[in-house]
């Protein structure tokens, strides 16, 4: 099985559009469009009811904001159909269980927000359905993350191949200072979960995002609008435009560029510099045969031609069979 995050351009590339259509259709579709210009892998959405989220008696101005954001199914199905028909992923946050009968054959990977890293019915009806699925770890301590992470593999243990499970550090706050974004947290998840990490970012820019990808993330998720003038709701601050996310797939070329290969060795760029740039063993004056050699009548000067410099104290104690003058190349031969 190919690498499920494994991205066209490195890592994997989601263009979170989540609310920033704000229940306006033509609107998502624009944005659709320009994430899709935006050669990212895939387009995000979140799919979800008002009323089978938020309670409409305990928090009812939290209610009728997202009854405002809603789509109906029919316009879900027409997006992933856009993104289907252009060669992008369709991704989504499904937070009504109802949804996943209707939308799962337009899924190949599931989100789980942070909000709902917690909701384990959610969780289980996700799990069972077997698609790769990211988690993303807004709000929470390593224990909830490793909670939902045995959960989510207790369901289904097919969840414990790294290519059905990844983690994205998330900060769930818009926006947020760079000294909370806590890049550093997606080694924590590597080294205990041995599965996918990345970044879901949540910053103004994309410097974050670079240095993720310098960090080894293997997925980055950002918002994604069209402009970020005039715009009230808060997501749209977090917001990548087009031209910002091709910035970034070129950033990210040139982060792997730098980052080239882990094996140490002289590269065909350096040219005869392993010569021109190293020592090698001198004599500081001119010497008669039988002169020994001592660290008073040695130096070690460029190019290493003859004896390499870290033979130096090998030379030292032996005596010359010739004559030499300073600064002459010396080989074994001439010594005993």
């Amino acid at each position: 099985m190919n690498n499920t995050w494994q991205g066209k351009h490195g890592p994997l590339l989601i263009a979170e559009i989540g609310g920033n259509h704000e229940g306006n259709f033509e609107y998502a579709l624009k944005l659709t469009q320009l994430a899709i210009e935006a050669k990212v892998d895939f387009i995000k959405f979140q799919l979800y009811s008002g009323d089978t989220l938020v309670s409409k008696m305990e928090s009812p101005t939290r209610n009728k904001h997202f009854k405002k954001f809603e789509l109906s199914k029919e316009q879900y199905i027409q997006l992933a159909e856009l993104c289907e028909s252009n060669g992008v992923g369709f991704m989504a946050s499904v937070w009504d269980e109802s949804y996943l009968e209707w939308i799962d054959q337009y899924i190949p990977v599931y989100k789980i927000g942070s909000g709902d890293l917690t909701a384990y019915p959610l969780l289980k009806a996700i799990a069972n359905i077997g698609k790769p699925i990211i988690l993303s770890t807004g709000l929470s301590t390593i224990e909830d993350v490793a909670g939902a992470v045995d959960f989510v593999q207790k369901q289904n243990p097919l969840y414990k191949d790294p290519n059905f499970l990844s983690i994205l550090q998330c900060t769930s706050m818009y926006p947020i200072p760079f000294n909370d974004a806590h890049l550093s947290t997606m080694d924590t998840f590597k080294n205990l979960f041995n599965l996918p990490v990345g970044y879901s970012d949540h910053t103004e820019g994309k410097k974050a995002l670079e240095i993720a990808v310098a960090k080894g993330a293997q997925i980055l998720e950002f918002h994604f609008t069209d402009d970020r003038k005039n715009k009230e709701f808060r997501d749209h601050k977090v917001s990548l435009i087009k031209s910002e996310v091709l910035e970034l797939i070129e950033d990210i070329r040139k982060i792997y560029d730098l980052e080239g290969n882990k094996v140490k060795r002289p590269l065909p760029v350096e040219g005869d510099h392993v010569v021109t740039f190293r020592r090698a063993v001198y004599p500081l004056k001119d010497l008669k045969a039988g002169t020994l050699l001592t660290e008073e009548n040695l130096t070690i000067l460029r190019p290493n031609h003859g004896i390499d410099a870290r033979e130096f104290y090998d030379v030292i104690g032996k005596r010359l069979k010739e004559d030499v003058v300073m600064h002459q190349k010396l080989s074994w031969k001439i010594l005993e």
